[in-house]
């Protein structure tokens, strides 16, 4: 995994999620999360999510900017090449939409898995990233898609504390956006900060990949030139490839065949197309082609995920 970073300061790296954190963070999520999915949280940017069960097939699924805090179970991520698994003491930051694969690997019914999800909103962190960096943001070599890494404990107990203004039901409105302001200052405080703060700087390497990406998503059945999605990011082609590829660690359009697959499965699980029909919906020209592109990526053929 070359993601790996440090999210704990040089105060903080011989500090631990505290237990107590961590136990309280579960029963409050639990309270929220009454059965295994995926829940938004009322009158909060929150979401929170649950599984009583593992998974042996991997899922798919499309990350999105956002900080994931796990206070019980495990999950595994995969990205491409790349795979790392985060618990109660490894937390994960996404930092653009790219499709992974994951698959939750530690949970029952008597200890479920539960993961908090705390969205990042580039304009409410580039209005941070201004304060931790008055003087402009440290170079950063690499921009990656995500990023993960031994979990900041004083980060963690922000989100604790975050989780009882919900459950107290007081001021929710008021107090919850400043604990996910001193969430993301701790971020952006840690060595990893310069990193982070690139989801939030208009024009920033990942900014211009978010945008390609986001196109890419709303177009992916029709054929699309390298070129003209350097010219929409403001890039030269070599560049744009070279920086996309850093970030998803896929090419253009390797990404784009990734969401024709996946929107192929979910159109074939759903029983609401034939392969063919599917096949050319999602934009490919050939069927036999897309058997096989699909066959290699899922490890089944679209006919048995039909079936």
């Amino acid at each position: 995994m070359t993601n790996v970073v440090d999210f704990r300061g040089p105060n903080e790296r011989d500090i631990s999620p505290a237990e107590n954190d961590l136990r309280e963070l579960t029963r409050l999520l639990a309270k929220y999360a009454p059965h295994d999915g995926g829940f938004d949280l009322a009158e909060c940017p929150l979401h929170v999510v649950r599984s009583s069960v593992m998974f042996t097939e991997q899922m798919y699924t499309l990350s999105q900017p956002s900080i994931c805090i796990v206070p019980q179970g495990a999950k595994h991520v995969t990205l491409a090449q790349d795979s790392f698994e985060y618990d109660q003491k490894r937390m994960v930051v996404y930092a653009a939409e790219v499709p992974i694969h994951v698959r939750v690997t530690r949970a029952s019914v008597e200890k479920p898995y539960y993961c908090l999800v705390i969205p990042i909103n580039p304009k409410a962190l580039n209005r941070l990233v201004l304060k931790v960096f008055p003087n402009g943001v440290p170079r950063c070599e690499k921009t990656r898609a995500i990023y993960v890494g031994e979990s900041n404990a004083r980060l963690v107990n922000a989100a604790r504390r975050m989780m009882e203004i919900i459950e107290q039901q007081e001021d929710i409105d008021l107090l919850v956006p400043h604990v996910i302001d001193e969430i993301l200052l701790r971020l952006l405080r840690s060595p990893v900060g310069p990193a982070v703060a690139q989801i939030g700087i208009a024009d920033s390497k990942i900014e211009k990949i978010a945008n390609a990406i986001s196109w890419i998503k709303a177009h992916f059945a029709e054929t699309i030139k390298v070129d003209e999605l350097a010219k929409r990011a403001g890039m030269s082609t070599s560049s744009f490839h070279t920086h996309f590829k850093e970030v998803t660690q896929r090419s253009p359009l390797q990404f784009q065949k990734i969401l024709r697959l996946q929107e192929a499965r979910e159109l074939l699980r759903g029983n609401l197309l034939d392969v063919t029909s599917v096949a050319f919906q999602v934009g490919y020209a050939s069927a036999s082609q897309f058997s096989r592109e699909y066959t290699r990526e899922f490890g089944v053929p679209p006919s048995k995920d039909s079936a």
